[in-house]
């Protein structure tokens, strides 16, 4: 979700997917690729946070199991103060 003329960029991020701390899990099969995939995916997503700082946008990542209604109160807050 993004917030042009805030310039607020908004990611929810799966668990699966980017490496959640508290749900990650790693396939078994062809575990060495996975592995591989996972951390791309990461680093990915840090060069995508840089950049958007870089240029001078406010980048707010919540995870998918996060609760919806105080994701949405940080996401209204710093809209806001944007």
């Amino acid at each position: 979700m993004v917030f042009t003329r805030r310039r607020v960029a908004v990611f929810v991020d799966g668990c699966f997917w980017h490496s959640c701390p508290t749900h990650a899990t790693t396939p078994t099969a062809n575990r060495d690729w996975w592995v591989e995939k996972l951390q791309r995916n990461q680093q990915r997503d840090r060069q995508t946070d840089e950049r958007l700082h870089e240029l001078g946008w406010t980048v707010l990542r919540f995870w998918e199991h996060e609760d919806p209604v105080a994701a949405v109160d940080v996401i209204e807050r710093m809209v806001r103060q944007a």
